[in-house]
């Protein structure tokens, strides 16, 4: 991992989260990018619970992960859209995470993925530091995550293609990753897959970039696993309704069977008396 250790800017010791800048200044969400974070999030943490019952993992939504000391210090950083780093605290001295700093840290994100906005030039950008000049200022996304932060997973989702690249860290350079009879593709290190589901969430119906597990089961929203739940709840009240109706209706059928069968020793009883017979002496 190469990181500017030095600087020419006269600083004498590298800054950690807390002094470096949480934001551009600019936004360039549209209205699906947010939700489509927040559905990542809620559906894999279920299963982030499990790999890290000590709690130990952090997960990254448009934050700064910060790689290389500029001027600004906002040029020495990349903002992937969704990210998650294992077997890091949640936060540093009491503090919640303002940025992502890999020269604090030296832990890389697993996996990092963005949301193409545009034509995927820009994720798809190979261009190295060493073509930096005056004209630009920063080397390509897909160089830096490659070949700098290095997350062993680097995901490209198009929602308007309704499509997902998936790279995959091979011998110090990423190879994309094959989907898998499901379409999906597998992230192996979390025991999950990744891949596009046509679907509602919230009030839009979108192909959303969603997570499955290793059989092929989404991974469902903590919504959607209540209303799972309540639907549930609702099919074993219906189970427990019609096993009491069919209960009482046998009982009923019982009690039909033994008052006919009594009225058929009462009618036979009463025959016999006929015939100077008393039914209580045969």
């Amino acid at each position: 991992m190469t990181i500017a250790k030095s600087s020419p800017f006269g600083i004498t010791s590298l800054p950690d989260h807390t002094q470096l800048p949480d934001s551009d200044g600019t936004f360039v969400k549209n209205f699906q990018e947010h939700p489509q974070s927040i559905l990542l999030t809620d559906s894999i943490k279920p299963t982030l619970e499990q790999l890290h019952p000590d709690g130990q993992y952090a997960i990254g939504q448009d934050c700064g992960i910060y790689w290389r000391l500029t001027d600004p210090p906002e040029k020495g950083a990349e903002c992937p859209d969704w990210f998650y780093v294992p077997n890091v605290p949640p936060s540093l001295e009491g503090r919640v995470r303002r940025s992502y700093v890999l020269w604090q840290e030296f832990i890389s994100p697993l996996i990092a993925i963005e949301f193409v906005s545009g034509d995927g030039s820009e994720e798809r950008d190979r261009t190295p530091l060493s073509q930096i000049g005056q004209d630009r200022q920063k080397p390509g996304k897909f160089w830096v995550y490659e070949q700098i932060i290095r997350p062993a997973f680097y995901a490209i989702y198009e929602v308007e293609r309704a499509s997902v690249e998936v790279y995959h860290v091979i011998e110090n350079h990423y190879e994309l990753v094959q989907a898998n009879e499901r379409g999906h593709y597998p992230i192996e290190p979390m025991g999950v897959e990744l891949g596009i589901w046509q679907g509602r969430y919230g009030n839009l119906e979108l192909p959303w970039l969603r997570w499955w597990d290793r059989e092929g089961n989404l991974l469902l929203t903590g919504e959607e696993r209540a209303a799972r739940a309540e639907l549930e709840l609702q099919q074993e009240r219906q189970r427990a309704e019609a096993e009491r109706q069919r209960a009482e209706l046998e009982l009923q059928q019982e009690r039909q069977r033994a008052e006919a069968e009594r009225q058929r020793a009462e009618r036979l009883a009463e025959l016999l008396r006929a015939q100077g017979i008393n039914p209580e002496e045969l």
